[in-house]
């Protein structure tokens, strides 16, 4: 080997043919060892987070499926409970209706009774009272005529 005196960055001989030959080998050793493995791990998790978005993606149409068949399930609730509510009103306005005509039809009748009871005790007063009349007015007579018209 010649040592060459110039003094420059970079000198072209046989290292640097050596040292290219090694830097290739290098790399040829590092891709298979580290940068092959490395790809194929990065490939994986890649392929991982794809299949997890997809399943994300599922969930998400499934809890969206749920949450309408929930809605349509509690509309239908509310609907029935409407419709039994409704059903419920009709029910008790019927029997309320029923209850104020029997109570009517009693308060009537209980108001002919007592009616006819006040005319049957207006009369038997009547009776008594001119039955008294006349014995008073018998009584009074007698006294003013002192005499006795029996």
């Amino acid at each position: 080997m010649e040592i060459i005196s110039t003094i420059a960055l970079i000198t072209i001989n046989e290292t640097m043919i050596v040292q290219a030959i090694s830097f290739l080998i290098f790399m040829f050793i590092l891709n298979r060892i580290m940068i092959a493995p490395l790809r194929a791990t990065i490939a994986d998790r890649n392929q991982y987070m794809e299949q997890a978005r997809m399943d994300v993606i599922a969930a998400k149409q499934k809890v969206a499926d749920l949450t309408d068949q929930i809605s349509n399930q509690e509309n239908e609730t509310k609907k029935e409970a409407f419709d039994l509510c409704r059903e419920l009103e009709t029910a008790g306005s019927k029997t309320a209706t029923d209850i104020i005509s029997k109570t009517r039809q009693t308060i009537t009748a209980e108001r002919e009774a007592a009616s006819r009871e006040i005319e049957a005790q207006i009369t038997a007063a009547r009776e008594s009272i001119q039955a008294e009349a006349e014995i008073l007015t018998t009584s009074v007579m007698e006294k003013i005529l002192s005499r006795g018209l029996s």
